[in-house]
């Protein structure tokens, strides 16, 4: 397993799961990263890779930021709760609609615009396996954020009502989607 910590966060999307909905005070939960499995990337986390990470968090009072869009200038809420479990990476938290981004974010996550989680994180070890794909071991994770392009496709938000402008959203995201997943195979 190769041991390296680059200067740079990177940043791994997720949509968030299914059934999922934005709660009646603004809560919301799902996975950020789903172990095993590879993302339009190539890259795989390895369960348990947050583990030491979320220990450390624990053990100092900190806390993993909810981001919008990865920028750190526009926090939109806090996340109560980050733990791993069989599956990945689980979030729960809520949007602070006292904000401005809080209350737009909260009206994209129910319009179905917005469905997506991201992670920024630093790679502490990882390895390749023989597809040349990462085999991320272990993460220092930074952040969650509620981002418009999702980089791993199989977990989505609940059901959301239709209208013109989210069936058109939906059809950009999905082009895009294909677009990011043939070059990737490239």
């Amino acid at each position: 397993m190769t041991d390296y910590c680059g200067p740079e966060l990177e940043r791994k999307y997720c949509q968030i799961s299914d059934q999922i909905e934005l709660g009646a005070d603004a809560t919301i939960s799902g996975y950020a990263s789903l172990f095993g499995v590879a993302d339009q990337g190539g890259d795989v986390v390895l369960k348990g890779a947050y583990a030491k990470s979320l220990q450390q968090l624990e053990a100092s009072k900190g806390t993993v930021k909810l981001l919008w869009q990865h920028d750190p200038a526009q926090p939109i809420g806090v996340w109560d709760e980050v733990r791993e479990d069989d599956t990945g990476l689980f979030v729960k938290g809520r949007l602070l609609t006292e904000t401005q981004k809080g209350r737009e974010a909260a009206a994209l996550i129910e319009a179905g615009a917005i469905d997506g989680l991201s992670i920024g994180y630093r790679t502490v070890k990882a390895d390749r396996d023989a597809k040349g794909r990462r085999q991320l071991a272990e993460l220092e994770l930074w952040e969650v954020s509620l981002v418009t392009f999702p980089m791993l496709p199989q977990a989505r938000v609940g059901a959301k009502a239709h209208t013109p402008e989210t069936d058109v959203a939906q059809t950009m995201a999905d082009v895009f989607r294909t677009m990011r997943q043939s070059l990737a195979e490239t």
